[in-house]
């Protein structure tokens, strides 16, 4: 998929979400998710509308089958919590967690 195509996609499944389509956008993102499993941005996509539909196990094979950009490691941590601990995983859930905060430390933390 040529990277205007692939925008084009991404911006329509925001549309459907901002409009209550949710299952629209989710039938884009998993064809997206498809294409390249290991597109980070369609992952954190897919995997907040299946952890909305309450499919935890699924977000998280998406989640840790992608390779998520740098700019995107809060939105991978937040998603990979919050999926553990939907799955009653809460200590694997809080080391996610914890391990991303340590990840930050240092003098180019920022949390704004």
């Amino acid at each position: 998929m040529i990277s205007e195509e692939r925008q084009f996609m991404l911006t329509a499944a925001w549309l459907f979400v901002r409009h209550g389509r949710s299952e629209r956008a989710r039938v884009i993102m998993e064809a997206m998710q498809e294409e390249n499993p290991r597109d980070g941005v369609a992952a954190a996509a897919l995997a907040e509308l299946l952890l909305a539909a309450g499919e935890a196990e699924r977000a998280l094979r998406v989640i840790r089958s992608a390779d998520f950009p740098v700019e995107l490691s809060r939105a991978e941590a937040v998603l990979e919590s919050r999926a553990l601990s939907m799955l009653g995983r809460e200590q694997e859930s809080e080391r996610r967690w914890k391990r991303y905060l340590a990840s930050k430390k240092g003098e180019t933390r920022s949390w704004i």
